[in-house]
């Protein structure tokens, strides 16, 4: 299971942007953003863990569980489909409303034709 600093890491580097300009939509220094990623701070506040969950396109329920704030009550086969539609969020940024029609319908066609 990943941690709340690399889970952050590897969302600001999906979206391709560097600490400092984290801390200029957020307002966080960098300083702190990077010992966020790098698992020093271990209780982050809820202000802090919203701000980076609008900002990353991350569910704020995911943040909170990593940093220990709330009890994780998903399974692991929850968390997995979490992970996978984040990640077909994150890619699905750029495409036409036609592009993103013709992924649904795959997806429905690859699970209509499981075998």
């Amino acid at each position: 299971m990943s941690t709340l600093g690399l889970t952050l890491k590897e969302a600001r580097k999906n979206l391709s942007f560097t600490l400092r300009q984290v801390e200029e939509i957020s307002g966080i220094s960098n300083a702190y953003l990077s010992q966020l990623e790098n698992d020093k701070i271990k209780n982050p506040s809820v202000n802090i863990l919203s701000k980076l969950a609008s900002i990353y396109r991350l569910s704020l329920k995911q943040l909170l569980v990593k940093a220990n704030l709330i009890e994780k009550d998903k399974s692991k086969e929850e968390e997995k489909n979490l992970n996978f539609a984040q990640k077909v969020a994150f890619r699905a940024e750029d495409l036409s409303e036609e592009e993103r029609k013709e992924v649904l319908r795959y997806l429905e066609y690859i699970k209509t034709h499981r075998k």
